[in-house]
């Protein structure tokens, strides 16, 4: 019998920086630092990936088992970067360095109670500027219409460029109970 599952349609928009910033950006708050998690453990993954997530339909990696998430983690290609607000997570940024010479910002997003304090900008900052500093050719990301909906437009404030939007429409595990927002229940 097949697995229940929830369609759900986005429309899934792909962006490139192909040059670091020439002027400064935003910079963290005094009682905000970002860690390299150079070992993050696969529990301490899926914690962030789900807190991150949850409202935003980020579904992909928790299907993965253990042993393959834990693949990924190892990848040397692969970092994990962890905002950090007054000694506790406040969100993190994955970036994905194994279609070089392209890096792409594979995960970012903040936890629930960091969201609404000014951290996104100069945190997106630092995920910028950490991956051009290793000189790619260019810098990827994307983000769809389950994302926060500052998602896109601080994209493209960052300096991101739009290649182009496509729809897709998800096969989500109803096993997860994700919450599905009713705007994107396929029909």
């Amino acid at each position: 019998m097949a697995e229940p599952i929830t369609p759900v349609a986005v429309d899934v928009t792909f962006l490139r920086m192909d040059h670091a910033p020439d002027e400064r950006g935003p910079k963290l708050p005094p009682a905000a630092n970002v860690v390299h998690a150079r070992r993050c453990s696969v529990a301490f993954y899926r914690y962030l990936y789900h807190t991150v997530g949850h409202d935003y339909v980020w579904w992909l990696r928790r299907t993965l088992p253990d042993a393959e998430l834990a693949g990924i983690l190892k990848d040397p290609a692969v970092s994990i970067h962890v905002l950090y607000q007054d000694g506790e997570p406040a969100g993190f940024y994955e970036l994905d360095r194994r279609n070089r010479p392209f890096t792409n910002l594979g995960y970012f997003g903040l936890l629930p109670h960091a969201i609404g304090h000014g951290l996104g900008q100069a945190f997106l900052r630092h995920a910028i500027d950490t991956a051009w500093a290793e000189h790619p050719r260019g810098l990827t990301v994307n983000t769809c219409t389950a994302d926060h909906p500052r998602a896109l437009p601080n994209y493209l404030a960052s300096g991101f460029a739009r290649l182009r939007t496509v729809r897709e429409v998800w096969q989500v595990p109803a096993r997860l109970g994700l919450p599905i927002p009713e705007r994107l229940r396929h029909r």
